[in-house]
């Protein structure tokens, strides 16, 4: 491995932990031995990356710094260009547009030697068309609700068949290889519940807010699902 190569590792190995970090951690994270991994420490800190801590205790990243942002290695920009050709084959059609642009922009600004990895390559996420997920309604309405946690009113058909109007606080969207799911509180079953948005006959954006923020609500619905599963 470059030398180079290793020292961004190092950031990132850094920048991944919320609590110190050994130099023995992160020179087994590197495969390096661990006088390496202190020089490595030691050279990070004189071109003034802020790296707070000492030998026996443990290092730490201070918040705040981040790297150029077009630093990937070739595994990221494989781990990216995945991601990105699955949204290309099973988003939405804003979400699609988007995975074009990224490709272009990333490609853009790439290193000479690292752009065939991402406009060349050969890793794919393909989608035969057997089990396409088909939306009623513009799912990208229901992402922008989750972004600015403004709360949504539905009219949605359950699998009884039956027609409901909800007001719901969406916080999350599940994407399947056939369908796409919201994850919402429902004011109506003063509850967690799951929407599929082929489902979704009607849908209109509120102005009003809700609490707790969609983080918190992420968290509390994660929790109960955790719980559900091991009951």
């Amino acid at each position: 491995m470059a030398r180079s190569d290793r020292l961004l590792r190092l950031v990132q190995a850094l920048r991944r932990r919320r609590r110190p970090a050994t130099a023995q951690s992160l020179a087994d994270e590197l495969g390096v031995s661990l006088r390496t991994a202190y020089r490595d420490i030691a050279s990070l800190i004189a071109t003034r990356v802020p790296i707070r801590g000492e030998a026996g205790v443990g290092y730490v990243l201070e918040a705040g710094y981040d790297l150029p942002p077009m630093m990937f290695s070739a595994d990221e920009i494989e781990a990216i260009l995945i991601g990105l050709q699955w949204t290309r084959e099973r988003g939405d059609p804003i979400l699609r547009h988007a995975a074009d642009d990224v490709v272009a922009k990333i490609g853009a600004v790439l290193p000479v030697d690292l752009r065939p990895v991402l406009l060349e390559g050969s890793l794919m996420a393909p989608n035969f068309g057997d089990r396409i997920a088909v939306d009623a309604i513009d799912v990208a309405l229901v992402r922008t609700a989750i972004r600015r946690n403004r709360k949504l009113t539905i009219d949605y058909v359950d699998r009884g068949d039956t027609l409901t109007r909800r007001t719901i606080r969406p916080f999350g969207i599940a994407y399947f290889e056939a369908v796409r799911v919201v994850l919402a509180w429902c004011e109506l079953r003063d509850g967690f519940r799951h929407f599929r948005t082929d489902r979704i006959e009607t849908i209109e954006a509120l102005e009003e807010s809700y609490q707790p923020s969609r983080a918190a609500l992420f968290k509390r619905w994660k929790a109960e699902e955790m719980g559900r599963k091991k009951s």
